[in-house]
């Protein structure tokens, strides 16, 4: 008879995954907005990225930066939590 285990979520792997997502997603979005000016995306996510604005090097650079963060707070939030109801779960 096998014992089933809990599924864990390595948080480490999920930081730097969805830190990496996050941060290319944002720069798609900055070369969009770049080749189609006129459908103006960045307005909607501007407000989420403190003090990065429409588009200087210094802002894209503090801009994936933001958004890197941004994916290791979600995974650090998330990660434990999914391993703590998992693990109740079982029980």
């Amino acid at each position: 008879m096998t014992i089933a285990t809990t599924p864990q979520i390595p948080v480490k792997a999920l930081g730097w995954s969805l830190g990496a997502f996050f941060a290319i997603t944002f720069a798609i979005c900055v070369a969009f907005g770049l080749i189609f000016t006129g459908a103006t995306m960045f307005k909607a996510w501007l407000p989420l990225f403190p003090w990065v604005t429409w588009i200087s090097w210094s802002s894209f650079g503090l801009g994936l930066i933001e958004a890197f963060a941004y994916g290791w707070f979600v995974a650090l939030i998330f990660g434990p939590l999914f391993n703590y109801f998992s693990a109740r779960q079982r029980r």
